[in-house]
């Protein structure tokens, strides 16, 4: 496959000052709606970059769960590859990339644990097989086969038949609060628009990046 030669305009809109919220959180609520209205693929879908102890970067999808003035909120595994990446290096980077309305949204900040109470109240509002599969599955860790995680997934639903799942202690939520968040918008002969809001204090200093 030769990929040299793939080419393609990004025509489907502008991007300029005028055309943006001075707070970047009432911007990205702004283009969320959008992307829901436009009928993009998984609006909430994002892609975090965490750095381990010895700088080796990873990256995975998530879901956006919540987020409003304070940061943005997912919940995993403290356990897993990301969550063992944040307990020794908490800066990360999220990542929004809406191809079919050529846009993109980038987040650099800093991630912090949700209180247990929060992420046991967002637990226990998910459908019971997640919580199931949450709490049976040793993530990121090797498993000896499917069959072995949906025994464990078995025992424990008809363990907890009737009552309630528990929440495992290594489960829960994260908020990022943004430092830095830019917004790229597709532009003719690759001129794309890019705008970067920089937290300065309580307010954003907002800035036109080149392509």
């Amino acid at each position: 496959m030769d990929l040299h030669d793939l080419r393609r305009e990004y025509l489907m809109g502008e991007l300029r000052r005028a055309d943006l919220c001075e707070d970047p959180h009432d911007q990205f609520a702004k283009w969320m709606q959008q992307a829901f209205d436009m009928e993009v693929v998984d609006p909430p879908a994002m892609t975090i970059a965490t750095v381990d102890a010895n700088g080796m970067p990873s990256q995975r999808i998530v879901l956006l769960k919540h987020f409003d003035a304070s940061g943005f909120v997912f919940y995993t595994s403290y356990a897993s590859h990301k969550g063992r990446d944040l307990d020794s290096n908490p800066n990360i980077s999220l990542h929004f990339p809406w191809h079919s309305v050529e846009r993109q949204v980038r987040v650099s900040g800093v991630a912090e644990r949700l209180s247990v109470e929060d992420s046991q109240r967002y637990f226990h509002s998910r459908p019971r097989g997640s919580q199931l599969a949450a709490a049976v599955s040793p993530q990121s860790q090797v498993v000896a086969s499917r069959d072995a995680l949906e025994a464990a997934f078995a025992e424990l639903d008809k363990r907890t038949e009737g009552t309630e799942v528990p929440c495992p202690s290594t489960w829960g939520g994260y908020r990022v609060r943004a430092t830095q968040i830019e917004f790229w918008q597709g532009g003719a002969n690759r001129l794309h628009n890019r705008f970067r809001y920089t937290r300065e204090g309580s307010s954003w200093r907002i800035e036109r990046l080149a392509p």
